[in-house]
């Protein structure tokens, strides 16, 4: 009986998780990509070649995410932090 419990509060959760707001980094130079998940803010990074996605991470400014990844990663031609996309400026403001 408790296994049927939290097998339905796992099914009934699950849209929940499929729904989360995504982060993602792309990033100017592919060999800088960790090779391993990569946690920052809370947000655990994963990459393959140039692009990176996120799940989780701290209740922050994305612009201030943005500068966090850069830091570890390097530049990045677009980010998108928890569904919130940067403009080209923000971008080149977080290379800066």
């Amino acid at each position: 009986m408790r296994a049927l419990l939290i097998a339905a509060a796992l099914f009934v959760a699950a849209p929940a998780f499929a729904n989360a707001p995504v982060s993602s980094a792309v990033l100017a130079d592919a060999s800088k990509a960790p090779a391993e998940r990569t946690i920052i803010d809370g947000a655990a990074w994963r990459c393959e070649g140039a692009t990176c996605t996120a799940n989780g991470g701290a209740n922050q400014p994305a612009s201030r995410a943005c500068r966090r990844v850069v830091a570890r990663f390097g530049a990045v031609t677009a980010f998108t932090y928890k569904g919130v996309e940067l403009t080209a400026e923000q971008v080149a403001a977080c290379n800066a």
